[in-house]
């Protein structure tokens, strides 16, 4: 029981990572109707932005972690004004292909610019283990969790009380009725891959920060996180925390058990095991677990 409840608490640190990620995906998703295929470039560009303010600008981490999210949040507007509001009423496909264009861009821009070699961002949270019953818990992931949860919260506080954020959400229900209304829906776009890019550099921060070093590779985490915004819902924010915290957790206890009890599976079988969740929810719920149903009336 002890090892499993390890498990399970190593999974809910990795799922916050995940869920972060996923609320990115989520929330433009949610006000554009697009899937952002970037977000893992944001997520990179965001880590090694934050390196800049801690290691070269030698500024406290916590500086360095603000403001790496004000310059993910910069970027994202930046990105929407410049090229996505030019595909306003184009097809879907043009749109995705653009973000997919510009996923390889930013890869590139920032390999470019601070190279392929591993670089430490610094261990903010040491290696400490703090013991409850006969479990070690790490500093670090203890950290993750704590961050993840109060960025969520200042989501979901942001979405449902503020003006702005009732503004995001009438936009997305309907832009036509919330345009009647003087929302506007260009100045709600803009917010959403704001609030993408922000969240974005502080999911890539905590997995560069500590031993894991900062390279280009952690782009690709955006790919597990992918999986837990499709079983969550592509439109739900609470299903993109859900979901991130149910793969986390999958690929935490898989990695655990998997060679002992399945060792025919082979090595590294976590890595895709949030695939095969999502793929057999998706068959019980296509539209994901708290995914808004369409009805189609022919």
């Amino acid at each position: 029981m002890t090892e499993f409840l390890q498990l399970l608490f190593q999974g809910v640190a990795l799922g916050s990572q995940y869920a972060l990620i996923a609320l990115g995906f989520v929330v433009i998703y949610k006000a554009t109707g697009v899937i952002n295929f970037a977000q893992g470039g944001f997520v990179l560009v965001g880590a090694y932005l934050a390196y800049n303010f801690k290691q070269t600008w030698d500024l406290p981490f916590p500086l360095a972690l603000l403001l790496a999210m004000a310059a993910g949040a910069l970027l994202g507007a930046i990105v929407e004004r410049l090229l996505l509001r030019r595909m306003v009423g184009e097809p879907v496909f043009a749109v995705l292909m653009i973000t997919i264009g510009l996923l390889f861009v930013l890869e590139q821009t920032a390999t470019s610019v601070w190279g392929f070699d591993n670089l430490n961002l610094g261990d903010p949270w040491g290696i400490e283990t703090v013991e409850v019953a006969d479990l070690n818990l790490a500093v670090a992931d203890l950290w993750t969790i704590g961050l993840a949860a109060a960025a969520m919260a200042a989501f979901f506080a942001f979405f449902r009380y503020t003006a702005t954020g009732v503004a995001m959400r009438a936009t997305a229900v309907d832009q036509e009725a919330a345009a009647a209304q003087g929302i506007a829906p260009g100045r709600i776009f803009a917010l959403a891959w704001a609030v993408s890019g922000a969240v974005a550099a502080l999911g890539g921060i905590t997995l560069a920060a500590g031993p894991a070093q900062l390279a280009p590779g952690i782009s690709f985490v955006a790919l597990a996180a992918f999986p837990a915004m499709i079983l969550g819902g592509l439109d739900s924010p609470a299903g993109a925390v859900l979901g991130g915290i149910i793969i986390g957790v999958t690929q935490s206890l898989t990695a655990g058990y998997q060679p002992d009890y399945a060792e025919w599976l082979g090595t590294n079988f976590h890595i895709v095991m949030p695939y095969v969740v999502m793929i057999l929810i998706l068959l019980v719920r296509p539209y994901g677990i708290f995914g808004t149903r369409e009805v189609r009336r022919i």
